[in-house]
């Protein structure tokens, strides 16, 4: 997917789908997650935070593979963010993007985000 092209897509979905190894079965587990993307970063917060399945599989092995709309991006390293004031900044950029209401809703623990360079 071209990268501009990637940028528009991205700025008007309200979903993706990635990709991470399974930590135990090594098989590719494709999951839709919501995401800000914001510049050349795309930001996902696991739903139940470190305890998030694919989070787990995430520090197993950090390579993602996104698609959106049935084109793939080239899979990339992310980044565990850790520390509270980054973990921080990603809530309000969801909670800026979904509304408060459902991020209330569907999150429920805010330890640990990831930020994946596009």
């Amino acid at each position: 997917m071209a990268r501009d092209n990637a940028h528009q897509k991205l700025n008007e979905a309200s979903e993706i789908t990635f990709s991470v190894k399974g930590r135990k079965t090594g098989k590719e587990i494709p999951r839709p997650v919501w995401f800000v993307c914001e510049d050349n970063t795309l930001y996902l917060l696991p739903v139940q935070g470190s305890s998030t399945n694919w989070y787990k599989n995430f520090l197993a092995d950090p390579m993602l593979k996104i698609s959106l709309g049935g084109m793939d991006m080239p899979a990339t390293r992310g980044k565990q963010i850790t520390d509270a004031s980054g973990v921080e900044t990603v809530v309000r950029k969801f909670r800026s993007k979904y509304g408060e209401g459902d991020v209330k809703k569907y999150y429920s623990k805010f330890d640990v985000a990831v930020q994946v360079p596009l």
